[in-house]
Parts: C-alpha cells; structure tokens; sequence
C-alpha cells in the first residue's frame, strides 16, 4: 500500500473510531471538599452507578454517558466557577443538588448562558436541592428537579398525619436557615389548607449546627401536649434531637425528610425505635422492591447504603427522553423530558410540563430493629449497615397525592 494512502487511511480511521466512541458529558457540580465532601461523594457514586447500568444497556442514541466531576466546594460562587470550567469543555449538561443555595444560583446561571449561546444550551438536572422557589418564582425552562419540593414533602408528611386518629396536635422543630423555615411555614400551611382538624401547638427555630442539648426544647415539648414533632432537621441537629427525645422519656412520633440518611440511623440507632419517622423516595424493606438489587451492587461496591434513589431515577429518564428524541442535544431532550410520564422502579413518576417538578412515589417508615435483632419479620435490611435498626415501611404516597399548585411563569426559548 502506498505510503501516503496509509496515512491518509489510518486518520480516517481514527476519526470514525473517535466518532464511534464519542461520550455525551454530564458535570457533576456538587461539593467535593469541605465539610459536607462525604454528601458530594455519595452523590458522584450513586451517578457512577447510574451511569453504568445505562451504558451497559447501550448507552444514550449510541454513544456512552460519561460523568466529569468538578467540585463546586459548596459555595455558589465556586459553583459558577466550575460551570465555567464545564462550558469551557464544551459540556452541555450539568447535575447539582448538595444546598438549594447553590442550586438557586446555578439555575440562573445557566439560564443566562443559554441566552448568550442559544446554539449550544446547557441542560441542569437538579437531583436533591428542593427549595420551593426552584420550580415556583425562580422556574427556568432549562432546570429539572428530581427530588420532591418542601411542599410535597410537607404534604406528605401531613397526608400521613391526617390518617392518623390519635394525632391532634404537633410541634415544629426547624433549623432556622431556609430549609427549615420553608418546611415549618408549608406544614402550617398545608395543616391548614385541612381546615386546622391538627392543631399547630409549637414553632420554634434553633440555630443550625450549634444546639449541644436540646433538652429544653424537648422540655417544650413535652409542656405542648404535642402527639407528634415534625422537623426538616438532619445531622447532628437530627441525633442530638432524637437523643434529648429518648433521655426524656418523651413518647412522640418525631417526622423527618431526612431522618434515614446523613448519618441519623448510624448516630441514633436505637434511641429512635418506634419514635423516628421518614418520608423518602425509597427506602429499604419495600414489598416487592424493584431497586434492592441495585441498593445490594451499590452496597457491596462501596461498602454503603445507597440514599440518593432519585439520581438513578434521573439518569434513566435523561436516557428516556434522549431516546424518545432521537438525539443527545438538551433542546430537543428538554422537550421530552416535559410532562413525561415515566415508569420509575418505585411506581409511576410525572415530570411536570408548568414547572419541570418530578412528581415520584414516596414512602413513610418507622425506625425500628431489624428482624435479625429482635424486630419485625418485614425489616430484612438495616439503615446505614448499622447491623442493628432499619426501617419498617408503614405505607406508600402515590405521586398524585403531593403535586402541589405552581406559581411557575416559564419562559420557553422561540
């Protein structure tokens, strides 16, 4: 063969292979340093994970999913940061979702870079920041979220409150910081949007991360006649609560949007049997559960409980919607991705087409010791691999049940 035509051959050659194994980029913004490093490395996990199973599938239209990680170090400003170095890459969709704070700016960020490059848009999935505003006052067509709102999760909370006979009256308990302002004003609302038949007989807000003894509020609680505590809580903030809760001898349903993550189940263990409660978007012990082989692979890979379900959820519905589009480009999946209806391993997910809110089932569990310890048959599977406690799944909130109105004015691109 001649030597130039060699040549020549090889480059095409590499060239069609480059084009073979072209990668379809997803930044993960997420803090990877500082203090809440572990969260952005159970984020990037569950992604890795995720990722996996749809490449091992086929792929996206092709060609492979790959994740790019920048740390976003958990501050807005180091966040926008790491965008720029994402859209320096020529990377045209990004996930995020380690603080609503962050999320906020994110979201308009890119909405502003996609009027400055209308042809070639960046895509940002939000998986796990569920400030309210996000899909109401602060919508942007180029922002899906993935994880319940407050609202819907406050929703869900008093739904299950609502069935409850013996509970007529509750207190809040919140770190006084967005979140748990945002909670305590939605579960007063929603309490009483149902015609206050559950009285509201407290409402305090602490300082976060700075409460050593929480034996005076417990104190509180108890004076209230309270029936249950509600609190958007997590942490140390969480495990000390719980724990003043026990020494008391204080006998109260205690409601958590976090209560089976973050360490709470490792801090708490038994202390919160019977009394910790949880609404989440999975948890272990569900009947018939369809994400327990994954939650096993994910376990045995990392030696941890997977936590961040709704991250696997949405990986597969970016393939969903990339598929029923026929193309990787975020305009065209964007559209897609609008009023899906999409079959989730937990039961029937909505992304909404107002507002690009994932309306998805949810599950409200009760701590308590495994069966290998001494507790229900049902509870096979412990929290945390503490060995000890896991959760005993007392019912299932369909989607439909915590959509919530949006005040979301979208302005689509022409």
């Amino acid at each position: 063969m001649n030597r130039k035509f060699s040549l020549v051959a090889g480059a095409v050659a590499l060239l069609v292979a480059g084009s073979a194994a072209a990668d379809v980029k997803i930044a993960q913004l997420d803090g990877m340093s500082g203090p809440f490093a572990n969260v952005g490395e159970q984020q990037q996990r569950t992604l890795e994970s995720a990722i996996e199973e749809i490449n091992a599938a086929g792929g996206i239209n092709g060609e492979k999913l790959q994740l790019v990680t920048i740390d976003g170090k958990g501050s807005p400003q180091e966040t926008l940061n790491a965008f720029r170095q994402a859209t320096d890459q020529g990377i045209r969709y990004v996930t995020q979702g380690n603080s609503s704070a962050v999320a906020a700016a994110l979201e308009d960020a890119v909405g502003k870079y996609n009027r400055r490059h209308p042809d070639a848009p960046v895509l940002y999935f939000n998986h796990s920041a569920i400030d309210n505003d996000l899909t109401n006052s602060k919508c942007n067509f180029w922002h899906f979220r993935f994880d319940p709102s407050v609202d819907m999760k406050a929703a869900a909370i008093v739904g299950e409150l609502l069935k409850d006979k013996k509970i007529q009256s509750v207190y809040l308990l919140n770190q006084n910081y967005a979140l748990g302002q945002q909670f305590s004003a939605s579960a007063k609302r929603i309490l009483a949007e149902h015609g206050n038949s559950i009285k509201v007989v407290g409402d305090d807000l602490h300082p976060m991360g700075q409460v050593k003894d929480f034996s005076s509020y417990v104190a509180k609680i108890r004076e209230s006649g309270a029936n249950a505590l509600l609190t958007a809580n997590w942490g140390n903030d969480l495990s000390l609560l719980i724990k003043a809760v026990n020494e008391a001898g204080l006998k109260i349903d205690i409601y958590t949007i976090y209560g089976s993550g973050f360490g709470a189940p490792t801090a708490i263990k038994e202390d919160g049997v019977d009394l910790l409660k949880v609404v989440s978007v999975w948890l272990p012990n569900i009947k018939d559960d369809k994400v327990q082989p994954f939650a096993d692979a994910y376990n045995k890979r990392y030696g941890q409980q997977l936590y961040f379900y709704q991250i696997r959820t949405m990986v597969r519905m970016f393939a969903q919607a990339a598929k029923e589009a026929g193309s990787n480009d975020p305009l065209k999946v964007a559209h897609k991705l609008e009023g899906m209806r999409f079959d989730s391993a937990t039961g029937p997910a909505l992304m909404g087409k107002a507002d690009h809110q994932l309306a998805l089932p949810m599950f409200l569990g009760t701590l308590k010791k495994v069966a290998a310890n001494g507790g229900p048959s049902d509870v096979r599977y412990d929290a945390e691999n503490t060995q000890v406690v896991g959760f005993q799944v007392d019912s299932v909130i369909p989607a439909a049940r915590t959509v919530q109105a949006t005040t979301c004015k979208m302005q689509r691109p022409s």
